[in-house]
């Protein structure tokens, strides 16, 4: 079986490493700097096993060292948002932070497929593409994924329907200006300008675009964790089972949709190689200028990063 090894025991990673397990998609490796957090977490999941059917191994680590032979290297490791900041202002923290993991992966896991969490994700998706030297193809981030299932649990609550009947696209960096296409939100194949008026659809996306400040404003000392912690195991699923599932990810982009050397989320099918196609769609003019005004805002991040 594969070896996934998830670096950061926070909330978040130890979500994810729950989902893997109930899902069975590979064996875990928790990693933390804390001495003790990962293994604590990791024995706490293995010890629910019996009950939940997993039969997979849950090791921890404080040893970065223990990443070798992954298949899929998840970082989430960084500092999380507090109350009335952006998470823009949280990248110099974590730039530190996620330097040396990344230096890391590249001496134990040279092969590995990164994934990004830690905040903020695109341009951190990007920072750890320049740095890691690896193909593009092997470096993505989550986000994407994240924004869509919140734009379906929306609409489902709309329309007083099951949220695994929406669909819908997110592109774009995971901030305000992330661009959510109406025309690309559907339930069970219609579009949802179809079902409600533009007053319901863009109040959706708003909330969406809100959606991750509204949990961090009612939890105060937490950001959320089950959705993005359940966004990175449908993101491990679909490259541990090579399945070619189309996810919205933050991706470096070399020319598709018009933008070269910077990081945005767009489509993509995942395999085991990775990113196996970064699908490009005909936009609308609409669309196009929202999308460029969100690449913007990412360059201006990735300027500052000095790489």
């Amino acid at each position: 079986m594969e070896k996934v090894s998830i670096i950061g025991s926070g909330n978040v990673g130890v979500a994810a490493a729950f989902y893997i397990a109930e899902r069975g998609f590979a064996n875990i490796m928790l990693i933390d700097i804390m001495d003790g957090k990962a293994q604590g977490s990791a024995l706490d999941l293995a010890e629910a096993s019996p009950l939940r059917g997993y039969d997979i191994k849950i090791e921890g680590s404080s040893n970065i060292e223990d990443v070798k032979d992954s298949k899929i290297v998840v970082i989430t490791a960084g500092k999380v948002r507090k109350p009335n900041t952006l998470r823009l202002e949280l990248l110099e923290e974590n730039v530190k932070i996620v330097d040396p993991i990344i230096e890391d992966v590249k001496k134990y896991a040279p092969d590995s497929i990164i994934i990004v969490l830690s905040e903020p994700v695109t341009a951190l998706t990007y920072y750890a593409w320049k740095k890691s030297g690896f193909d593009r193809k092997k470096v993505l981030g989550v986000s994407g994924k994240l924004d869509v299932t919140r734009v379906c649990e929306f609409v489902a609550q709309a329309l007083k329907v099951t949220p695994v009947e929406v669909s819908a696209l997110v592109l774009g960096g995971h901030h305000k200006f992330m661009v959510i296409p109406p025309e690309f939100i559907r339930v069970c194949g219609i579009p949802i300008t179809e079902l409600l008026p533009k007053e319901e659809v863009d109040k959706i996306i708003d909330q969406t675009r809100e959606a991750g400040t509204a949990i961090l404003s009612l939890l105060k000392r937490q950001t959320s964790m089950y959705s993005p912690g359940a966004a990175i195991a449908e993101t491990v699923g679909a490259i541990i089972n090579d399945t070619n599932a189309i996810l919205c990810v933050p991706v470096c982009l070399d020319g598709e949709y018009g933008f070269k050397d910077t990081c945005l989320g767009v489509p993509v099918q995942l395999g085991s190689n990775g990113i196996e196609k970064i699908i490009e769609l005909e936009l609308s003019l609409d669309i196009k200028d929202k999308l460029k005004t969100s690449a913007q805002v990412i360059d201006k991040t990735i300027e500052s990063l000095g790489i």
